[in-house]
């Protein structure tokens, strides 16, 4: 077989080659979006969104399943998390240090937490900058998140109640009505 000869059987073999890669392309990425673009929203519920750890002790894995290895444990009841996909039973989470993973969905409540951040801060009896402070807190303190309306959100900590601007919490969204 002359060179030439060969050239030309290489392009008579490359479409079937190429059609069979684009097929398996075109099914992986097919099968990807069947797999995780789908299941964004299996509860039914809103994806992105804040809840809770449910427990003391929850496992958070590497992937949707309990035969995915333990990446880390988290050992806080209350934990603001925000769910950012879903797959069957699992939720995948993240953290406010942008830890993300794989818990099930039985660990979580649907039950608002917030962690301060960035300094102490100041709880304030009213949804105003100048109304006496209540108390203040500093950045990890976690409470029951009671309510958010425009710039402001009333947490409850240690059964103390106060109001701080939200931009002061983690655990809820910047336009969030929470009620």
């Amino acid at each position: 077989m002359s060179l030439a000869e060969r050239r030309q059987g290489d392009k008579r073999r490359r479409p079937a080659a190429t059609q069979r890669a684009l097929a398996a392309a075109v099914f992986a990425v097919l099968l990807s979006g069947l797999l995780w673009g789908a299941a964004s929203s299996d509860s039914g519920l809103p994806v992105p969104r804040f809840v809770s750890l449910a427990a003391e002790k929850v496992n958070l894995r590497t992937g949707p399943g309990a035969r995915y290895p333990i990446a880390w444990v988290f050992v806080r009841r209350g934990l603001p998390v925000e769910v950012v996909a879903e797959f069957d039973l699992w939720r995948q989470i993240v953290d406010s240090d942008g830890v993300k993973g794989w818990v099930h969905r039985a660990m979580l409540s649907g039950e608002r937490t917030a962690l301060v951040i960035d300094g102490v801060q100041a709880f304030r009896t009213h949804a105003d900058d100048a109304a006496p402070v209540a108390f203040r807190a500093e950045p990890g303190v976690l409470g029951a998140l009671r309510g958010c309306r425009g710039v402001w959100c009333q947490l409850e900590v240690a059964g103390h109640r106060g109001w701080t601007r939200r931009t002061n919490l983690w655990g809820v969204y910047p336009r969030e009505e929470v009620r």
